[in-house]
């Protein structure tokens, strides 16, 4: 043990037994006494009910006030809608950047939000020599990237101020945006004109249009961009890329679910 509580591997004890707290409840599908979850997990009911209340005042578990017995809390339902959601706009997306890259002959990237980076989720590469190294799963900042940019405009000035200060807006390249009034100018300016440009903050020479993607709520929840170098990237080619980037994320939120009703 490298802690208590710790394996030396780094696996958490008492993570895990959380973890299997909750697929019992998962799997019986009806609400557990401490005392049948404690025999069905072999752990003690002393040890098993700090986990469980913490795990109720995180509302990923609740208990019946009338019966004591303990369910699936809200929260899981929430992270779950937002995972489906994510994977949603996934296969819903795939099929236009299919066909924007046939168009336009330009790597096409979608992205989400996790934990203030952009993640990708999808990609597909130009048909040029020149690529863009990206992968699915990789992560990226959002304040110096056009995806990022997108997804962050539907922040409102406090949600940035505390993005900003969990982040920081780190010069990248000359054009990096590096205040938090600069940034907040810039969102303004995406709300405004519906699409986000990175204009080689992240990486010099790369230029970058990316236009958000809304749920059934309204809700900014991913982004879609066309991305290429800024030789190729420029006058008709790119008022074209920004064009086609609004009618696709325009599309995507319709069958997402999304109503404009502007």
């Amino acid at each position: 043990m490298t802690e208590q509580g710790q394996e030396k591997n780094g696996t958490i004890k008492s993570i895990v037994k959380a973890a299997k707290a909750i697929n019992v409840l998962a799997a019986a599908g009806q609400p557990m006494s401490l005392a049948a979850m404690s025999k069905e997990l072999q752990i003690s009911k002393s040890t098993l009910h700090g986990i469980i209340s913490t795990l109720v005042d995180v509302k990923f578990i609740a208990q019946d006030q009338q019966s004591g017995r303990y369910r699936l809390g809200t929260r899981l339902f929430e992270l779950g809608s937002a995972i489906s959601n994510q994977w949603d706009v996934r296969k819903i997306g795939y099929p236009i950047i299919q066909q924007i890259v046939a168009g336009i002959g330009e790597t096409v990237h979608m992205a989400v939000l996790d934990d203030y980076e952009v993640l990708y989720i999808n990609k597909l590469e130009s048909t040029s020599s020149i690529r863009i190294v990206t992968d699915v799963g990789a992560k990226l900042p959002a304040y110096c990237t056009g995806l990022g940019k997108a997804l962050l405009s539907g922040m409102s000035r406090l949600e940035l101020q505390c993005y900003v200060s969990a982040k920081g807006l780190a010069k990248k390249t000359e054009n990096t945006i590096t205040t938090f009034d600069g940034l907040w100018k810039e969102m303004q300016l995406i709300r405004l004109r519906g699409y986000a440009i990175d204009e080689q903050e992240f990486v010099e020479g790369l230029r970058c249009c990316a236009a958000p993607i809304r749920n059934h709520a309204g809700a900014i929840v991913s982004a879609i961009s066309i991305s290429g170098p800024i030789s190729r990237i420029q006058g008709e080619k790119f008022d074209l890329c920004k064009k086609t980037l609004q009618k696709a994320a325009e599309e995507i939120s319709l069958q997402m679910g999304y109503e404009n009703k502007r």
